[in-house]
């Protein structure tokens, strides 16, 4: 650090830095995610017994076709998160999106697996925080 710079005020050094550790870890939660989604989609196209149809709702969809939703989900937030940890700008975007497409997938799902995917909307609602809230280049 030379003369004339400063890390934020306020806390925002710090701030950055749970996020720049937040950010990391997100990569590392949407690899895990995308393998469990992606287990999970293997499970319902294989039908399962994990994977329970219960009442009707109003946006059910046999559990095949959601199987290959989560599959293709699951690879796609795989690749993500490995590219997240390189730091990449457009990897940040499209964790950003992934996880936003994976949070409506798994609210649909809610029906037939209900606890599993609150905790992945959960996981995925920290992931956008932690990569919405990093910025690299800001050092004030």
């Amino acid at each position: 650090m030379t003369t004339g710079q400063h890390v934020g005020t306020g806390g925002g050094g710090v701030r950055q830095g749970f996020a720049a550790f937040g950010t990391i870890a997100a990569g590392v939660v949407l690899v895990a995610n995308g393998t469990l989604q992606l287990l999970e989609g293997i499970s319902a196209i294989a039908a399962d017994d994990l994977v329970v149809v219960g009442r009707e709702y109003t946006y059910q969809w046999n559990t095949t076709g959601w199987g290959w939703v989560h599959v293709v989900i699951g690879a796609l937030v795989i690749i993500a998160g490995a590219a997240l940890m390189t730091g990449a700008t457009w990897a940040r975007i499209l964790a950003v999106i992934l996880a936003t497409i994976a949070i409506i997938a798994n609210f649909l799902w809610l029906p037939y697996y209900p606890w599993w995917s609150l905790i992945l909307i959960a996981l995925y609602l920290y992931v956008i925080w932690a990569v919405a809230n990093w910025a690299p280049r800001d050092q004030s």
